[in-house]
């Protein structure tokens, strides 16, 4: 068996990829034609998104009033508090919406834009890939069918579909992430310092954008470089250090300036326990995320993908989103590192198969088990990897299908257990294309009945089978990912698929707001409420804080940034989260306070019923309660309006 399996496939006859004037005619036709459909999906009436995530919509909005909030990723333009993520992707579509005006299209074409490109690096790593190390009679061939299968597979994940039609981080991390991925690859094959040091300035980039996230990559990264590269060992390990200290300089060159700034002239790090970027870091937005420590943010937010354990990326919510093709992409990759397992230590197919193979493995152990705030877009981040090992297995187990005998089950299965779980997915949401298991199940019977005839000499039938193959593993998928383009993306939870599967309107998360802010407007529609912890801003309320800020830099201070936010985005003005995302951040105190009270920076605080702290206990002692008539509320809307000064 060894012996065979090691002649399976071919030596390459060269190390370099091969130029692009061998391509078959069709290959450079279909790669575009996956990047429109890419483009379509991911910007099709995405002007009905509006403000899409108000949380981060608000930050961008204020980077483009001052380059000061801008820098430090503030919600507000007055610079109080940060938002709970570095802002690297607030640069992206803050620039955007400078040079365009600030509107829906400007903050999330950008976006958009990211998806289309990460699709054409997937594809451009598997082709390169492939004719590094060609597989035999028609691999400049199979190159691109490898290629084409993992480009529509990253353009038709549900749940990257949702989030590149949102502005949350995530877009921008996996496009960053992709790109490393594809220099990594490029350094093992060649060797070459620079092109390692290229993917370590990528990851930092992506640490700039989501923090440790963008850190599950490097142990597979490091580990295949180190095994696969060529050179000495204690060359790839110098190399390696090189890359390692690029890393820590593009990682926390951001963190260093801020957290060295005097923390009483720059905002409140949003998310922190301390006022500082490393705790955010190591608490909120890293240990925290896995164990669910307090002041994480856990909260809620793990219930949006289920409970923790084995099976959470296949549970109801999950499934549609992420879990289609993740049982062919762990068999693609256990049969093609046994297909290729006697080749050189150098070979560039098995240290692909191994990069993404490893990074699939870590995000789906982390995603599975993290105990912390979890949302379905995070899986977001393994859709690179599954596309990459669907499309280099695809063709590994079809090769191998028709050279050998020992491997001819591997295709067959692969086909029957994606076809298999995609019914069940399916047939979870009964009312949802009710017909289109039944299809899928068809398709897929006609694939495995097709390939065993073939492998009994009817090779006639190879085509038929390999498309109704193609069908069964992606038409629920597909199905799922064309969702998002029917309604507004859910900013704060944006997920596909129909009611009831996770997808739009099945969890938490309010739909993107329909108000919304362009180049031409020289202010904002008003929304018809706000949501400050358990009460509501009303247009009348906006209006008389309008009327009264004065000179003041504030427009007024609430708990949290939901509800400060979306005053921000009615009316154009800078306004205090105190308590930061989730309310509980101590970034305010009554020193501070007096502080502002003391310069005519802030005239007005908003309170809500049921919070105690020593900041609101000094507001009711010092403050003169507005009546609520003054500004059409009622004594019994949960909140207080209260003029200090």
């Amino acid at each position: 068996m060894s012996t065979m399996t090691a002649q399976l496939l071919e030596r390459p006859t060269s190390g370099a990829p091969a130029d692009h004037r061998g391509d078959p005619r069709w290959a450079r036709p279909a790669m575009w034609g996956v990047l429109a459909l890419a483009a379509v999906l991911y910007t099709w009436a995405l002007g009905q998104n509006g403000y899409a995530n108000d949380y981060y919509s608000a930050a961008i909005y204020s980077g483009t009033q001052s380059w000061k909030a801008f820098f430090f990723g503030a919600l507000d333009a007055g610079s109080y508090i940060t938002v709970d993520k570095p802002p690297l992707a607030l640069w992206v579509m803050g620039l955007s919406a400078r040079l365009f005006g600030f509107g829906t299209w400007s903050m999330l074409l950008p976006q958009a834009i990211a998806g289309v490109a990460a699709v054409g690096l997937v594809h451009s790593a598997v082709r390169r890939t492939l004719t590094a190390r060609p597989i035999g009679d028609g691999a400049g061939h199979l190159a691109h069918v490898a290629a084409l299968i993992a480009a529509l597979v990253m353009t038709l994940t549900p749940i990257t579909v949702a989030i590149n039609r949102d502005n949350n981080p995530d877009t921008i991390l996996v496009l960053l992430l992709v790109a490393a991925a594809w220099f990594c690859l490029e350094a093992i094959r060649t060797g070459r310092t620079r092109t390692l040091l290229v993917t370590a300035l990528l990851v930092g980039l992506a640490f700039n954008t989501k923090m440790l996230q963008a850190y599950l990559v490097l142990p597979a990264f490091a580990a295949v470089y180190l095994m696969a590269a060529p050179g000495r060992p204690l060359r790839r390990i110098g190399r390696l250090l090189a890359a390692g200290a690029v890393l820590v300089v593009s990682s926390g060159w951001w963190m260093a300036i801020v957290d060295l700034w005097p923390s009483g002239s720059r905002p409140y790090i949003g998310g922190s326990s301390d006022n500082t970027v490393w705790d955010l870091v190591v608490g909120y937005n890293g240990l925290g995320r896995i164990f669910g420590a307090s002041g994480s943010g856990s909260g809620g937010g793990a219930n949006f993908g289920g409970e923790a354990g084995a099976t959470r990326l296949f549970n109801d919510t999950m499934a549609g989103q992420i879990s289609w093709l993740i049982p062919f992409a762990a068999l693609a990759l256990a049969v093609g590192v046994a297909l290729v397992g006697r080749r050189p230590r150098t070979d560039p197919l098995r240290a692909a198969l191994l990069l993404w193979g490893g990074w699939l493995a870590i995000h789906f152990v982390v995603f599975s088990f993290s105990e912390g705030g979890f949302h379905p877009y995070y899986a977001t981040a393994m859709a690179p990897a599954i596309a990459a090992l669907t499309g280099l297995g695809a063709v590994l187990m079809w090769h191998a299908f028709r050279r050998s005998a020992a491997w001819r089950w591997a295709l067959p299965l692969g086909i029957a257990v994606t076809g298999g779980w995609s019914f069940v997915v399916l047939r979870r949401t009964t009312d949802f294309v009710s017909w289109l298991p039944w299809l899928v199940a068809g398709a897929t019977a006609v694939a495995v009945l097709g390939l065993l005839a073939v492998a009994f000499g009817a090779k006639r039938l190879a085509a038929v089978a390999l498309v109704a193959g193609l069908f069964g593993g992606l038409a629920g998928p597909a199905a799922y990912a064309v969702t998002p383009l029917t309604s507004a993306v859910q900013g704060t939870n944006p997920t596909a698929g129909p009611a009831g599967s996770g997808g739009m309107g099945g969890m938490g998360g309010r739909p993107g707001g329909t108000q919304q802010r362009t180049a031409d407007q020289g202010t904002a529609e008003k929304p018809r409420t706000g949501r400050p912890g358990g009460g509501q801003v009303t247009t009348q309320l906006i209006k008389y804080l309008e009327a009264n800020q004065g000179d003041a830099t504030w427009l007024v201070a609430v708990d949290s940034a939901q509800s400060a936010s979306s005053i921000i985005l009615s009316s154009g003005k800078a306004v205090i989260a105190m308590g930061g995302f989730t309310g509980s951040d101590p970034a305010m105190t009554v020193a501070k306070l007096k502080g502002y009270v003391a310069a005519g920076t802030l005239k007005y605080i908003l309170i809500t019923d049921g919070r105690s702290s020593s900041v609101t206990e000094w507001v009711k002692a010092n403050g003169t309660l507005v009546d609520a008539s003054a500004y059409g509320g009622t004594d019994s809307s949960g909140q207080a309006l209260y003029e200090l000064g």
